[in-house]
């Protein structure tokens, strides 16, 4: 019987995406590379627990959540997370930033400062700038400042997101511009918190990091996987948690958080792609079904 593995999620480095894997070994993604493996037979995908501690149940979630988590274990992991306001005594240095995913999606968020721009590729930001910085909760008042003064939101879906991929403006001009203005009217706000040190218009562009070039427009995404289903692609670009890969329909996107609570196994002989695909609005050229 073949050996299973279950994997961890997607992490960014900086040589670029990493798959890792429970027990803490990494498969580094080069562009060109094969991404190849198979859903155990007879599989059911189980909860991946909360906070680095195991579901104590086992539960099986479903194929298309992307949290991989048991309702439990999803509130455990959020009360601890910074986005839940549970953590207002954090001594770090926050960062607010302003990103952009595609033309009419901008969204603004903080990040601890020593992560550097990894917040930013673990959401698949095509182009982003940093606002300021300063302590937790002025960054979090800052952030709820920009949202009813700018209405800008602090969540765009992954689904908007990886859709508008295959038309991105072709210069750097062009994807920074709608952050430009904004980031402009966010300084001109007369109500900013005193602990909050600004940061000029600096934008950082993500395309050649993704990969995001000709040949990597998709024409859809896997929904979920299923046991006894196989992915076989050659990895065109990844963004976020996602990866981009070229198959005989095709380029199709994978969410790698669809893989976390399954069992995977090595990929047999031949290209097989069998998992559920939704095609994209308007684009041919993918089945929504297995394929």
């Amino acid at each position: 019987m073949a050996q299973a593995w279950r994997c961890s999620g997607l992490r960014w480095s900086a040589r670029g995406p990493v798959l890792v894997w429970d027990g803490g070994r990494r498969s580094a993604l080069t562009w060109g590379k094969r991404v190849a493996f198979g859903v155990a037979e007879g599989g059911v995908r189980t909860c991946v627990g909360a906070r680095g501690h195991a579901c104590p149940v086992r539960a099986a979630v479903p194929g298309r959540s992307t949290g991989a988590r048991c309702e439990e274990c999803a509130r455990l992991d959020r009360a601890h997370s910074v986005a839940a306001d549970t953590l207002a005594d954090d001594p770090r240095t926050y960062r607010v930033y302003l990103a952009w995913f595609g033309p009419g999606m901008v969204k603004a968020g903080i990040t601890a400062y020593e992560r550097g721009p990894a917040r930013l590729l673990e959401q698949g930001a095509v182009c982003f700038s940093w606002l300021g910085h300063g302590p937790l909760m002025a960054a979090r008042r800052t952030e709820e400042l920009l949202r009813a003064a700018l209405r800008v939101p602090d969540r765009v879906p992954y689904a908007d997101k990886r859709a508008v991929r295959a038309a991105l403006p072709r210069s750097q001009a062009e994807r920074s511009a709608e952050i430009a203005e904004l980031h402009a009217r966010a300084v001109a706000l007369g109500d900013w918190p005193e602990s909050l040190v600004p940061e000029p218009f600096r934008p950082v562009d993500h395309v050649a990091v993704f990969g995001l070039a000709a040949g990597s427009a998709a024409v859809g995404e896997v929904t979920e996987l299923v046991a006894g289903g196989a992915v076989s692609g050659e990895l065109v670009a990844a963004a976020g948690p996602d990866l981009h890969l070229a198959t005989g329909s095709g380029v199709v996107v994978l969410d790698t958080r669809l893989m976390s609570g399954w069992e995977l196994v090595p990929a047999g002989d031949g290209e097989r792609f069998e998992v559920p695909v939704r095609g994209f609005e308007g684009v041919a050229g993918v089945q929504d079904e297995l394929f």
